[in-house]
């Protein structure tokens, strides 16, 4: 009996440390054997209708298959505005139903009657697709700025796949035990290893999946701003200087107008105060006026007498 506990125990022991020499190995440098990775981060200005990917290559969507490819996750962030806020949109939805794409998340803000809509989009797009829809993207509206990101998860995916082969030997090695135990005790114990096993199995494909998709999709955040006027892209000192000039001109008339349009609002107030007004200086107009009082005569100052010769002061000594 005590010899059948041993065995066991140490058939145990072997499985983990099988689990554990998988897990080492991932780290080893042989696993790359394919081309350097891509460029980590890539930001740069474009205007509209020139948005290009400079970091997915044309061949991507068959190396985010690929098992032995580097397993890279692109990603961008665009910010864009328009004057015909509603057409826009309208040309972003169709980009992302042409490329196979979906929306993660949305979001507006802003009403139409004010003109100060915004949109925040994150578009989840295949990777095969990813340069055709920011081109797309670049036809919809005018982009100001996009930033690119490329991350290289490789050695985490090749981590994860041999701690996968070395948990899958020892369920295997564990099942075969469990034929083989003759009491309770020993299946009880090779049973709670087996579940031990099997969560972290759960777990470790569940980030497997994970990786997967984000190689898979491209996560694109697109924020669209409704404005008046388009912002000028590569343009000349004169020519800002010239739409500096414009757009004073324009911010006068729309104060002007604004103007307006507030005392029209605020014509009852405006009415009551002139009522108000009116009235005041018609009771004031009524109001008797005091009679002014003569002043009092002033008399005049008493003659100073002439002093006398001898009759000055005489000084003491």
């Amino acid at each position: 009996m005590k010899n059948r506990i041993v065995r066991i125990t140490a058939a145990l022991c072997a499985a983990a440390l099988l689990a554990g020499c998988g897990s080492i190995s991932s780290k080893d440098g042989g696993y790359y054997t394919t081309e350097a990775a891509a460029q980590e981060s890539a930001n740069y200005d474009s205007g509209a209708g020139s948005v290009d990917s400079g970091l997915v290559p044309e061949n991507a969507a068959e190396a985010a298959t690929d098992e032995t490819a580097q397993k890279i996750i692109y990603n961008a962030s665009l910010s864009m505005e328009s004057t015909d806020f509603d057409t826009t949109r309208e040309a972003l939805m169709t980009a992302v139903e042409a490329n196979g794409a979906w929306l993660e998340s949305t979001s507006l803000y802003g009403t139409e009657k004010d003109h100060d809509r915004t949109a925040d989009y994150t578009v989840r797009v295949p990777v095969g697709s990813y340069r055709a829809f920011l081109a797309a993207v670049g036809d919809a509206g005018s982009v100001l700025n996009i930033s690119e990101s490329a991350e290289n998860i490789t050695s985490s995916y090749i981590d994860v796949q041999a701690r996968l082969s070395a948990l899958e030997a020892q369920r295997d090695r564990l099942n075969t035990l469990a034929d083989q135990a003759e009491t309770t005790a020993d299946l009880l114990e090779i049973e709670s290893q087996l579940s031990d096993v099997q969560y972290q199995l759960e777990n470790y494909t569940r980030q497997l999946r994970s990786m997967d998709q984000q190689v898979s999709y491209s996560t694109v955040d697109i924020y669209l701003r409704e404005v008046a006027t388009l912002t000028p892209t590569g343009v000349t000192f004169g020519e800002r200087i010239a739409d500096a000039f414009g757009g004073g001109w324009d911010a006068f008339v729309g104060f002007l107008q604004g103007l307006v349009i507030a005392l029209v609002y605020l014509w009852p107030v405006l009415l009551i105060a002139v009522a108000v007004v009116f009235i005041l200086r018609k009771v004031w107009k009524k109001r008797p006026r005091k009679e002014k009082l003569p002043k009092p005569a002033q008399t005049p100052p008493p003659a100073e007498y002439p002093v006398k010769p001898g009759d000055e002061p005489k000084p003491k000594y």
